[in-house]
């Protein structure tokens, strides 16, 4: 399309249904046919967790749990961009699509990736937590609307989208 210019849709994915139904919100409607958006699917393993040689209970944690954990978490990063990227075809074909796996705690590499992406937009389901579990558990995507450099969309995990 002439006169348009590409932008950088950056969807945070994760394990679950609230984000690929963000992401199909987004393909529904930010993508519109012959533009040349570039979609960003965004994935954030937690950070390791701190182990010492010794675990709570005094044994000795093997080296092979520790590969048994990162290899999990592997699997893990690839099971949720197929599932991300199967959306994606529902769609069309025609859309670049980028993977970006970060490590941390979620609402700051988020954050942080969007910015150093130089994203437009940030796309984000919602759990849905209700105001004592989000208070206890804080809301990723509501620290993300607030600090990202761009905009936020939050796209609610409604029972007819499932």
């Amino acid at each position: 399309m002439e006169g348009t210019t590409q932008r950088k849709i950056v969807v945070a994915v994760d394990e679950g249904a609230e984000s690929m139904n963000a992401l199909s919100w987004s393909l529904a409607n930010l993508f519109p046919s012959g533009s040349d958006n570039t979609l960003i699917l965004l994935y954030v393993k937690p950070p390791p967790p701190p182990y010492s040689s010794l675990d709570a209970t005094g044994y000795m944690i093997s080296g092979n749990m520790m590969e048994a954990v990162e290899k999990y978490g592997s699997e893990l990063v690839e099971s949720v961009m197929a599932r991300a990227q199967a959306v994606c075809r529902k769609f069309t074909s025609h859309i670049l699509v980028q993977r970006v796996v970060g490590r941390g705690d979620a609402k700051e590499v988020i954050c942080n990736t969007v910015e150093k992406l130089r994203a437009d937009t940030l796309v984000m389901g919602s759990h849905g937590y209700g105001f004592f579990k989000r208070a206890l558990l804080g809301s990723v995507s509501e620290y993300c609307a607030k600090r990202a450099r761009c905009p936020v969309i939050i796209v609610k995990n409604h029972p007819q989208m499932n």
